[in-house]
C-alpha cells in the first residue's frame, strides 16, 4: 500500500498503522465470543474489552480529524471506560465490522494530516501534549493491545497469531 502523507512526520506511524490494521484481524481469527470473555481467574482485561477499546480509540482519533462517526457500542467505551466486570460485551464480529469501517477512513485522514494539526495541543484531564505525541502513543497502544490479544490466544489454547 502506498504511503505518501502530507506530513512526512506521520510516515512511520502509517507503516505501523497499516500493520496493526491487519494484525487486529489476525489476532482475533477463530476466537469464539465465549473465549473472548475469559479472564482465567485474573483481573486482566479480556479479549472482548481489548478489542472494543481498540476500535473506540480509532474512532476517537478519526473524530479529532473531522470524521463524525462512532462505533456501534460507543457508550461502553466512551471517556476511556475500563472493563465492566460481569458484563457480556458484544460479539467480536461487531467490533471487527466497526474496525473495517473506520480503518480506511482514518488512514485517508492520516495521509492528509498537516503539521499544523500535528502541533496542535491536546488538553486532557491532568495533561497537555501535541497531537503528534498523542498519535504516537495511540499507535504504540495498538501494538500493545494486539499483543495482549495474541497472548490470550495462546493462554486460551488457540494457535499463535499469524503475521501474514
Amino acid at each position: 500500500m502506498e504511503i505518501s502523507p502530507v506530513s512526512n512526520r506521520v510516515y512511520a506511524l502509517l507503516v505501523l498503522y497499516d500493520m496493526h490494521t491487519g494484525f487486529f484481524s489476525n489476532a482475533l481469527e477463530g476466537i469464539s465470543d465465549d473465549a473472548a470473555h475469559q479472564r482465567l481467574d485474573t483481573k486482566a482485561n479480556h479479549i472482548a474489552w481489548l478489542t472494543g477499546s481498540l476500535v473506540q480509540q480509532r474512532y476517537e482519533v478519526a473524530n479529532y480529524l473531522g470524521i463524525a462517526q462512532q462505533q456501534t457500542v460507543v457508550e461502553l467505551f466512551r471517556d476511556n471506560q475500563g472493563i465492566k466486570d460481569e458484563m457480556r460485551y458484544p460479539s467480536l464480529q461487531t467490533f471487527i465490522d466497526d474496525w473495517k469501517v473506520i480503518s480506511p477512513l482514518l488512514r485517508n485522514a492520516l495521509l492528509e494530516v498537516t503539521d499544523e494539526q500535528l502541533d496542535k495541543e491536546i488538553v486532557m484531564p491532568g495533561m497537555e501534549m501535541p497531537y503528534f505525541d498523542m498519535l504516537s502513543f495511540i499507535i504504540y497502544r495498538e501494538a500493545n493491545c494486539i499483543g495482549q490479544v495474541a497472548l490470550w490466544r495462546r493462554l486460551l489454547g488457540y494457535d499463535a497469531m499469524k503475521y501474514m
